[in-house]
């Protein structure tokens, strides 16, 4: 039997949406946006001010509230995608990964950046859900090609 996926993804500009939803075409999986209950806004964002939110969530580790659960339970692998905020996922992908079990199920990250390869394997979240097992995740940019991710998921075994 085909192992049952979910691709999970947070995005604010859309470049992550776009690589989620060619890979969940390409691996035949089910799609869910990891938003949180107050969306970000451009001047959110601003990585040159330090009372911006993204700033703030960072610098405190904050687990800012998700507008919807993401109910995992049915599948055996889950992707996980993301921007790459100061070298790490958004701390909303921390939140989401703490409120589910992964007992059980495979879990890979695929972030998507401009050029910081930073944070892009998703190492710096294991802790988050420590009973999952990992496979290391990958950097695209938004306009990958649906071959390109195809064969990504091929060499995962998925």
């Amino acid at each position: 039997m085909a192992d049952k996926v979910l691709v999970t993804y947070c995005s604010v500009s859309g470049n992550t949406r776009a690589v989620a939803q060619k890979l969940a075409k390409v691996a035949k999986a089910d799609i869910e946006e990891i938003r949180p209950s107050m969306p970000y806004i451009a001047s959110d964002l601003n990585a040159d001010d330090d009372k911006s939110r993204a700033s703030v969530e960072h610098a405190v580790d904050a687990r800012p509230k998700m507008a919807a659960s993401i109910d995992v339970s049915g599948y055996d692998v889950v992707f996980v995608g993301y921007p790459i905020w100061y070298g790490v996922a958004p701390q909303i992908v921390r939140t989401f990964l703490e409120s589910q079990d992964f007992s059980g199920k495979t879990v890979v990250t695929f972030a998507t950046s401009g050029g910081s390869l930073d944070g892009a394997n998703g190492e710096h979240l294991h802790g988050c859900a420590p009973k999952a097992t990992w496979k290391t995740g990958r950097r695209f940019t938004a306009d990958v090609s649906e071959e390109t991710l195809s064969g990504w998921v091929k060499e995962l075994g998925i």
